[in-house]
């Protein structure tokens, strides 16, 4: 039996639990380090200053958009390759892997140009402590000019999941997190004679890492995964591929970016309370990581199994992952829940926190999970979009949870002078993105899920 045949097994006939958990547990496994490595980051940093920890925080903007792009393009790939696999077209599926990787390249270039002339001014807008706009720039400049590894490992990651590798990704991204990890004691405080670089020793190593990650994940695509063959004759762009790919990627990116604009926006709100509630926030999504990011690698894995049985024509197979990982994510999303509501102290005891930061964040840990379980179907139901090709809603609901609703809500709550009351706005914001997920999800179920099943 081919290996093409054992892959089709596994996405079209493997029990949909079983196979969900096959394919995500090593995602979540890889996230949970990735997530441990970013509070590993900011620990370190926050034994440099508090100024250093707010520098982070204004960071994130920077690196979300980069990440944006890479899985937005990532998810377009995923899920154009996964349905040409499901329809045994071999040459889309090369073709596809080839045109992704040419737009990586693009996209990468364009970051790096940043880097070199963009972050001084973007820095220079936001703050004028010197010590967070110098130790901002040093850090971003890095991250952006050397951000190739990034884009890299992430589309050779997208493409081991197409073909339901995943244990490859696990090994991948955890390495590059564990080498992150070592080196930032050691870059940043100049452990073992090193020089101490202070919050660009944080940057170096997360590019090493990210440059490890990447060099790794294209030894495994190219060693054990025979599905995808990148020759040179497909490293061109074709149009019909492009815009297939970016149909679904860029509402993926464009949600990214919404991230990105709300982090802006939302520290522009908080830093006209004090800079320690920027650092707070910054703080926050560190934590959050740990919930958000294994949920993501379920939802990864489902975008796989929808995409690839939707080729298939297998309905019952997409409507039982939808069912399961709904229920998975919702679990993990609670355990998020109780974590913040029972151990804000200790968590953030982990940040060299003044009084003042562990006032401030203890409400905001508090207040803030409890969206933490609405946001659980919106993502999950999220993936059967893009999965589907109407990553258009996915880009819609994020919207409503991170724009329409949350800045304007956090904005008018900040009038009343209590940066307490001003966290309300994400439950505020993820029940109106619940609302737009489930009318979204009746509408593409009609259109595409159910006419599957008439067909049968």
């Amino acid at each position: 039996m081919s290996t093409n045949t054992l892959q089709a097994n596994k996405m079209g006939v493997m029990s949909e639990g079983k196979l969900l958990m096959n394919m995500a547990l090593p995602m979540i496994a890889s996230m949970l380090v990735q997530a441990l490595y970013n509070v590993v980051d900011s620990i370190f940093v926050s034994q440099v200053s508090e100024s250093a920890v707010t520098a982070l925080s204004l960071a994130f903007p920077i690196q979300n958009m980069q990440i944006g792009f890479a899985v937005g393009i990532g998810v377009g790939v995923n899920s154009l390759l996964s349905k040409s696999l499901g329809e045994n077209n071999q040459e889309a599926a090369n073709r596809t892997a080839g045109n992704g990787l040419v737009l990586m390249m693009i996209v990468t270039a364009i970051f790096t140009l940043f880097g070199i002339f963009g972050v001084r001014p973007y820095y220079e807008m936001q703050s004028t402590v010197r010590e967070t706009v110098e130790g901002g720039i040093a850090y971003s400049q890095i991250c952006c000019i050397l951000t190739v590894g990034v884009f890299l490992s992430i589309l050779g990651e997208r493409l081991l999941q197409s073909t339901g590798r995943t244990v490859y990704t696990m090994i991948t991204q955890g390495t590059g997190a564990i080498i992150n990890i070592i080196l930032d004691p050691i870059l940043i405080h100049g452990w073992f004679g090193a020089p101490a670089m202070g919050i660009a020793g944080a940057a170096v190593a997360t590019v090493i890492g990210q440059w490890c990650a990447a060099g790794l994940v294209w030894f495994f695509n190219f060693r054990f995964n025979p599905e995808v063959q990148l020759g040179t004759r497909y490293l061109r762009l074709e149009g019909k591929i492009v815009r297939q790919i970016l149909t679904v990627g860029v509402p993926s990116i464009i949600m990214n970016g919404i991230g990105s604009v709300m982090t802006f926006g939302m520290n522009q709100i908080l830093q006209n309370f004090t800079e320690t509630a920027t650092g707070v926030f910054g703080v926050y999504f560190k934590l959050q990581s740990f919930f958000f990011m294994p949920l993501f690698g379920l939802n990864n894995a489902a975008i796989s199994i929808i995409a690839f049985n939707y080729g298939a024509k297998k309905p019952k197979r997409i409507t039982k992952t939808l069912k399961i990982a709904c229920s998975v994510a919702f679990g993990l999303m609670t355990a998020g829940f109780l974590a913040f509501q029972l151990f804000p102290d200790a968590l953030l005891g982990l940040f060299n926190p003044s009084e003042v930061f562990l006032s401030i964040g203890r409400a905001a840990l508090r207040t803030i999970s409890w969206s933490f379980p609405v946001a659980s179907f919106c993502i999950v139901l999220g993936a059967c979009f893009q999965a589907l090709g109407n990553g258009i809603y996915t880009t819609l609901t994020s919207l409503c949870r991170q724009m329409l609703v949350l800045l304007p809500v956090a904005y008018l709550l900040s009038l009343t002078g209590d940066v307490d009351k001003v966290w309300l706005s994400f439950l505020v914001a993820e029940v109106a993105s619940a609302a737009a997920t489930f009318y979204f999800f009746r509408r593409i179920y009609r259109e595409k899920i159910q006419p599957l099943f008439d067909a049968q």
